[in-house]
């Protein structure tokens, strides 16, 4: 049973997220909050594990609330402005809801966090990168992961989380550091949270990378210095 918080302005918003937990019987409502004040205040005496937060609230926005926490839980964005989910990305957020929030979609996000916390509580162990392959410890086995299974790579908090074609492992180690270890003519880092394998695009959408089934963000502040790059590489073929 994961515990959640809702904390979002608006009462029919919040009413709605409650309609929509109470669909899940993995997730139990402890606390739901107007501003981030209030939050933060039960967040300092409670164990939560995801914070449903709406961006758009007086005072001190849901962006620069989580900016300012210093331990989070698992966070998933919700708002009615779509544009700011760059941007949400680059901190580390599992995922981004737009209202309404559907709720085959809110159930899509809740399973992510969960997939994510059992990573968590089993952390496997970054051991080397040799010329096309990385060496993981997950459990009490070894994996070898060839850079032609590595999808992309994304980062959550002090973890990286290594998405494979075989499966998806978390380590404790950030995304510079891993980007840094990795032969840059394959995995190009395309936003503060995300390094992918360019062998793996599938298209170019906006402001998205398509990779299987998956949409990774690209950042603004990465996406001219990629996008010429990708170019580069289609004028070589």
């Amino acid at each position: 049973m994961m515990k959640c918080i809702i904390v979002d302005d608006e009462p029919l918003a919040r009413e709605g997220m409650k309609m929509n937990i109470g669909e899940l019987s993995n997730l139990k409502l402890v606390g739901e909050f107007e501003n981030a004040a209030t939050a933060n205040e039960f967040l300092q005496t409670n164990d939560v594990d995801i914070m449903f937060l709406d961006i758009e609230m007086p005072g001190v926005s849901g962006l620069e609330f989580l900016r300012s926490l210093n331990n989070a839980p698992m966070v998933i964005l919700t708002t009615a402005y779509p544009q700011y989910a760059v941007e949400a990305y680059e901190l580390d957020v599992v995922d981004y809801l737009v209202k309404p929030v559907k709720l085959d979609r809110f159930i899509k996000a809740v399973a992510k966090a969960e997939e994510y916390i059992a990573l968590s509580q089993n952390t496997a162990v970054f051991e080397a990168i040799e010329d096309d392959f990385i060496f993981i410890k997950s459990e009490r086995k070894y994996v070898k992961i060839r850079f032609d299974e590595l999808l992309f790579i994304e980062g959550l908090k002090d973890y990286v989380i290594v998405h494979a074609t075989h499966g998806k492992y978390m380590t404790a180690m950030n995304v510079k550091t891993i980007h840094n270890k990795l032969p840059e003519e394959i995995f190009f880092r395309v936003s503060k949270s995300f390094i992918i394998n360019i062998n793996h695009i599938d298209d170019i959408d906006g402001n998205y990378v398509n990779i299987k089934e998956n949409k990774v963000p690209i950042g603004r502040s990465y996406r001219d210095v990629f996008l010429e790059f990708v170019n580069r590489r289609l004028l070589r073929r």
